[in-house]
């Protein structure tokens, strides 16, 4: 039966693998991921500065669009009351870059999901992965205990009882043999006991990280939904305060896009250059952590025909031990049993002894095959360079369009708040209300005629 299917990388991959990479001296830096490699650090740092200088040159442009507003704007003259020319373009320019703003926020809430669905079947496949190796080394010790005790004390009290026919006594002591033997090949079976890693461990952590990483996300694409809303609103009802109070907001939410902007270009660099050829990385790295033999992790994150099972051997000497203790107990049970009834009951205790080995033995088999750990580990590597990465590009999809967005915001808001008429914050209060100030004054007038 061939290897079960792997990873293949996706083609946005191998885009953003292809792309050039430097260190803080603009010195090429190879693509190969070397998260511990200072020129490679270096050249993922070099990313996020370049959101950091797009900050920059976003927040330069804002200034300048402003000043230029304030100080080059030809006076009005006395007594104008009608809007200046191309007010409501500005209007409307306003509304259309906060409803891609909206646009935005939507595409930022399906990356969110299918990052965290990523993220989540990586931690399920260190779940299941941790299972097998688990239920291999429970395995492997409750059939050595097994075999243990029916070596203290089924097969000595089988050759006490024997004791009066030698060549019934050699049988068996052979079964003793066989079994002593079978429990040495089974203890290298647990290859996972012992080490120092733990997967339930690893996913519990990457799950932490993940749901913070998560409601960060959330919180962000709350605030920039809240400030386009207020902001249309404000808009709506020519409330200066409003447009003030959001016009500084969106200089927050501004510069939150494109830190996160840098954070997720750099991710997705690294993730993509991580994917382009995972094998290598992890291997090195598991075999640092764990200690195991290159053969053990060759054949289980490989899994291919020409990785052959290193614990073949130990297999198929186990095997043949049982089937040498399964037909030295039956010949017992023909031979011994007539002239020995005592020796009835230890035989009958071994054979159950012996099903219950043949049984941990097979399931053995089968969880000591790659198909089971190889496909976790594709599962492991789909969720993260298919799915998360998929997230990852339409996050920073999201942030640059909010940071367009905003910018374009920032710049429209001032000329939209200078079209609002003086008295906006009295508009909408009504005719009978006390608190209205023209309505304050009719009454002082009518209680002086009076």
């Amino acid at each position: 039966m061939g290897a079960p299917p792997g990873y293949r990388p996706s083609a946005w991959v191998h885009l953003l693998h292809q792309l050039p990479r430097a260190d803080f001296q603009l010195r090429p830096v190879p693509s190969g991921f070397a998260p511990r490699d200072q020129e490679y650090q270096q050249a993922l740092l070099l990313v996020v500065a370049l959101a950091g200088l797009g900050l920059g040159l976003s927040l330069v442009f804002i200034a300048v669009y402003l000043i230029r507003f304030c100080c080059c704007r030809p006076p009005e003259p006395p007594g104008a009351k009608s809007p200046p020319p191309g007010g409501g373009c500005i209007t409307w320019s306003c509304i259309a870059a906060l409803l891609v703003g909206c646009a935005s926020i939507g595409i930022g809430f399906y990356g969110n999901s299918e990052t965290s669905d990523g993220v989540s079947q990586l931690s399920s496949a260190l779940l299941h992965a941790n299972h097998t190796l688990s239920t291999t080394d429970y395995l492997v010790l409750e059939t050595v205990e097994r075999l243990d005790e029916a070596v203290r004390t089924e097969l000595t009290t089988l050759e006490e009882v024997l004791a009066e026919r030698m060549e019934l006594v050699a049988a068996a002591r052979g079964a003793r043999r066989q079994a002593e033997a079978v429990a040495q090949q089974l203890q290298g079976l647990a290859f996972w006991q012992g080490v120092p890693l733990s997967p339930v461990q690893v996913a519990e952590d990457v799950s932490f990280m993940e749901e913070y990483r998560w409601l960060a996300y959330v919180l962000l694409l709350l605030l920039e939904l809240l400030v386009c809303f207020f902001t249309l609103l404000g808009l709506a009802k020519q409330s200066k305060w409003l447009v003030a109070v959001m016009t500084t907001m969106s200089f927050l939410v501004l510069v939150l896009s494109w830190g996160s902007t840098g954070l997720e270009a750099a991710t997705a660099m690294g993730l993509s250059d991580f994917c382009s050829n995972p094998d290598t990385y992890v291997l090195n790295l598991t075999q640092e952590e764990t200690g195991l033999s290159s053969d053990i992790l060759n054949y289980y994150f490989l899994c291919n025909q020409a990785v052959s099972n290193p614990f073949q051997q130990r297999l198929t000497l186990s095997q043949r031990a049982l089937a040498n203790i399964h037909s030295q107990l039956q010949g017992l049970e023909r031979e011994a049993v007539p002239q020995f009834p005592a020796a009835q009951k230890p035989l009958l205790s071994l054979e159950e002894t012996l099903n219950v080995t043949e049984g941990n033995f097979h399931q053995l088999v089968a969880l000591l095959h790659c198909r089971s750990l190889h496909k976790d580990y594709s599962a492991a590597l789909r969720g993260l360079c298919e799915d998360a990465m998929e997230g990852l590009l339409f996050l920073l999809l999201f942030s640059l369009l909010s940071a367009g967005a905003l910018a374009t915001t920032l710049c429209s808001l001032p000329r939209a708040w200078a079209l609002f008429p003086p008295s906006d914050d009295y508009e909408d209060t009504d005719d009978d209300d006390p608190f209205n100030p023209q309505e304050s004054k009719r009454f002082v007038q009518w209680q002086s005629s009076i």
